[in-house]
């Protein structure tokens, strides 16, 4: 099977927009999906930042969203034209995935980033037959097909924007899955957070949804702007006294801060803007040390790394769809489409912070909101 994909073949190359080659259809418990929309994530671009550690040449994207085509074998439990949300793989049977926290898979960096399902080497080559590296994340969705583990497959109603739904599979399930599920912040509760991109306006939203007031931190005016629209505290980054200022906020102290930054100086801020007992989770990867000031862990405060926002995507993105439809998680918002044609395009506009969230779709489906 022939098709677009946009290929990464140097981590410092552009993209380029060409034909592939699917050497096999769907093996057993697997399905082919007919991409509608792919979000781009930062984990994407950050391959390119990997020192060699994620093999090239491959077609990136694991935010993917479309309509499944085919299924190979009886008991994938999805049939050919249902809608469906793709998200990260997991195994399915290690001891974190049967107890709900597929995020934590014993496999998780082998299947999602460097070698995928060796019982299954479904693999893509290019049109003169050179190998492409295994599936992105399951799914290597920078493409007009994916053929991916159902496992990793939600399926939706067919009467949501298809298109805009991929990013629900990973970076709005982030920041939303840990105001909802790490955190479980509800009416009452107060939640800082600090970097207002896709991850943290998801978070935002999240908390408004559940009732909770928020303070949101940032260095661009822009996206403090729009964090106010859904509901936050406006805060700079450079403001003086930053935990300070949130801890009067929130009288007395956030119960839960969420990071999406990885800057040092920020974490320690976000420690001393708890109030005791509260909790700090990082989403970004840390790529050095992490000084932690004195007292900034005192009187009970804690700190932890949050996956994939702790969630269960067949659970989290249904629930993010009702909230959507109910007017209360409107990420549709933060959204604009390119035609997978312009990747570089997203790329480049993404980088420079003029688009929240970029979604590439191929081409006979493309138009620009």
């Amino acid at each position: 099977m022939r098709f677009g994909a946009a290929v990464l073949r140097a981590y410092d190359s552009p993209f380029a927009v060409e034909e592939v080659v699917l050497d096999a259809g769907p093996a057993d418990g697997e399905i082919l999906v007919g991409i509608a929309g792919c979000g781009m994530c930062r984990t994407d671009l950050a391959v390119r930042r990997s020192a060699g550690r994620s093999p090239l040449p491959a077609v990136l994207g694991h935010e993917g969203a479309g309509v499944v085509v085919e299924t190979g074998g009886p008991h994938t439990g999805l049939s050919e034209g249902d809608h469906v949300v793709l998200s990260f793989d997991s195994c399915g049977s290690c001891r974190n995935c049967l107890g709900a926290a597929p995020a934590y898979c014993d496999s998780f960096a082998s299947l999602n980033l460097f070698g995928g399902r060796e019982e299954k080497p479904a693999r893509l080559t290019d049109a003169a037959g050179g190998e492409l590296a295994p599936r992105w994340f399951g799914q290597s969705s920078f493409a007009e097909y994916a053929v991916v583990a159902a496992r990793n497959a939600v399926r939706v109603d067919p009467a949501l924007p298809l298109e805009l739904l991929g990013p629900l599979g990973c970076g709005f399930l982030t920041g939303a899955g840990s105001v909802l599920t790490t955190f479980g912040a509800g009416p009452g509760d107060t939640l800082a957070v600090f970097g207002a991109g896709a991850v943290g306006l998801a978070a935002v939203m999240a908390a408004g949804a559940s009732g909770a007031v928020t303070v949101a931190v940032d260095r661009h005016p822009e996206r403090l702007a729009l964090a106010e629209r859904f509901g936050a505290i406006p805060l700079h980054a450079a403001s003086t006294d930053l935990p300070g200022r949130i801890r009067r906020l929130t009288d007395g102290g956030a119960h839960y801060a969420l990071d999406t930054t990885a800057s040092a100086p920020l974490i320690n801020d976000a420690l001393r803007a708890l109030r005791p007992r509260g909790h700090l989770g990082l989403v970004a990867r840390l790529h050095t040390a992490l000084p932690i000031e004195p007292g900034a862990l005192d009187r009970g405060r804690r700190m932890s790394h949050i996956c994939e926002g702790d969630a269960v995507p067949g659970l989290m993105i249904p629930r993010l769809t009702g909230l959507w439809r109910a007017g209360r998680f409107p990420f549709d918002e933060l959204i604009r489409t390119y035609p997978l044609a312009a990747v570089n395009e997203a790329e480049r506009d993404c980088e420079a912070g003029r688009v929240v969230k970029p979604v590439l779709i191929p081409e006979e489906r493309s138009r620009y909101r």
